[in-house]
């Protein structure tokens, strides 16, 4: 189960954790995040000790999505030592994150 974030938890585990983190930004309504999750799933799973991975609902991190400028979800942030270093926006194969983390570790 990957954890679900909110404005406090990011700031501690994605911002202020040295290494790598994904956070996948969405919504319950929007279908394409819902298609999405498996795929999120999956790269929390290949990448299990390389790099952290977790959902942050858009609707309970307000302050956060917007500090971020999340305009469209799904929206998928790569971080670095608490820096943005990537981004993907809008439903993608879940081989187009891997490769954008494979770099990264």
């Amino acid at each position: 189960m990957i954890e679900q974030l909110n404005d406090e938890t990011f700031k501690t585990e994605v911002l202020a954790k040295p290494g790598i983190a994904v956070v996948d930004f969405w919504a319950g309504w929007c279908g394409p995040c819902r298609m999405l999750a498996p795929h999120i799933e999956a790269l929390a799973n290949d990448f299990a000790g390389q790099a952290r991975v977790y959902k942050l609902d858009v609707e309970v991190g307000q302050e956060t999505a917007v500090a971020m400028g999340i305009m469209n979800i799904p929206c998928v942030i790569f971080f670095k030592d608490g820096k943005v270093v990537d981004k993907s926006i809008g439903l993608v194969p879940k081989e187009v994150l891997a490769n954008k983390l494979r770099p990264l570790l």
